[in-house]
């Protein structure tokens, strides 16, 4: 019990010290500031645009993950993974190397117009990249529970792959795909590490609300960043909250 009580407080205790020293009195005006309102605007705008990517792209991978059994499935896996337990400013440092002008593929884009790095759609790459295993397990795991019977009743009865998948599998695995948006659109709003390496820190295209908090918490009014982070706590916590027993069968 005491073990168990020290790890508590160890959770606990940062959390306390937010609390604590947060400018309640001036709580509202921070957040009412115009830095951090555009701060605020363009979080919402790369973290949906970055779960949006995410659906477009993680879905496919968790059906191909969860139904079909191919060589070098596990290689797959522990890639997509990888951004999960990868150090984010890694995972930014390896987008630029990939994606930069200079960068593996960099030049092949830059030809075409798409211009990545230090830029708005740079920031939702970036966060799409660190933040898509969440949705990528979740609906896997929904797609591996799911009652396959349904589909092959479905396929006995003359319906395409196509048709089954958008009738049938997605109706099935909906409360999977809903949670794991929910815990990508979460993470990709607190994305911090990637996105400052690959996209920058820059007002107004790249600055996103965890940027924005680090620029105060070095400044001189901390405040802000205390305040600042208490929302993003508050975004956390909730969507943990209330998507717990699902995540953890995703594991």
């Amino acid at each position: 019990m005491l073990v168990a009580g020290v790890a508590t407080a160890l959770f606990a205790l940062p959390l306390a010290g937010l609390l604590w020293k947060a400018p309640w009195s001036t709580a509202w005006r921070e957040l009412a500031s115009r830095e951090a309102g555009q701060a605020l605007r363009l979080s919402l705008v790369t973290s949906v645009s970055a779960t949006v990517l995410a659906l477009a792209l993680g879905v496919p991978l968790a059906w191909v993950q969860a139904r079909i059994d191919y060589p070098g499935r596990r290689l797959v896996r522990a890639l997509t993974t990888l951004p999960m337990v990868l150090p984010p400013v890694v995972g930014g440092t390896a987008l630029l190397l990939a994606l930069g002008r200079r960068g593996l593929v960099g030049p092949q884009l830059d030809r075409v117009g798409v211009h990545l790095p230090f830029s708005t759609a740079g920031a939702v790459v970036a966060e799409a990249f660190v933040a898509m295993p969440f949705l990528v397990l979740t609906v896997e795991a929904g797609l591996r529970t799911s009652d396959r019977g349904l589909e092959e009743a479905a396929r006995t009865l003359g319906a395409g792959r196509w048709a089954v998948f958008r009738r049938v599998t997605l109706p099935l695995v909906r409360p999977s795909v809903t949670a794991g948006a929910l815990l990508c659109w979460a993470r990709a709003l607190g994305e911090f590490g990637a996105t400052i390496t690959f996209a920058g820190n820059l007002q107004g295209r790249t600055q996103t609300l965890p940027l924005f908090v680090y620029i105060k918490l070095e400044g001189p009014n901390p405040g802000a960043a205390i305040v600042l982070s208490l929302v993003l706590l508050a975004v956390s916590l909730v969507v943990l909250v209330g998507l717990r027993d699902r995540w953890l069968r995703a594991l």
